[in-house]
């Protein structure tokens, strides 16, 4: 499971028009999810994401977390993230999980950090959506879990 996450000013996820989720300070994280991919990883990503320290501190060292600094988290779920570039100009994507089984984790993770957080906001599998983000630093990190 891939999580791409930007510490972010405020983030936005738009669906025909209509805005489905927004954060101001916070991460936004944008999730793949690949054929290997169990609720184990799930899990493991979902702890990650809470607790991976991306806020300068008061010496302005990145030492806080999103909870430590109260911030929102934009969960996007993004197949293209499980793309194999590795080779040509056009990417395969032999290795993303299938939509049954990545949208079953992607909801899965939502549940694992909304039961532990309650800044959450989403996008929506499947659909056709526009991300908007004003990324602070620039400040973007790849996690597996």
């Amino acid at each position: 499971m891939i999580g791409l996450i930007q510490r972010v000013q405020h983030a936005s996820v738009t669906v025909n028009g209509k805005t489905l989720g927004r954060i101001e300070h916070g991460i936004l994280v944008l999730l793949g999810v690949e054929q290997k991919d169990t609720s184990a990883n799930a899990a493991k990503l979902a702890k990650r994401l809470l607790s991976y320290r991306v806020f300068a501190d008061e010496n302005d060292k990145m030492n806080l977390s999103v909870r430590d600094i109260n911030g929102g988290i934009l969960l996007v779920p993004q197949f293209t993230l499980a793309a194999d570039t590795r080779s040509g100009t056009r990417a395969s994507f032999t290795t993303a999980a299938p939509p049954d089984i990545a949208e079953a984790l992607f909801d899965e993770i939502v549940i694992l950090m909304r039961d532990q957080y309650e800044h959450i906001e989403t996008g929506k599998f499947g659909a056709d959506m526009q991300v908007s983000l004003l990324n602070d630093g620039p400040v973007t990190f790849w996690l597996n879990a």
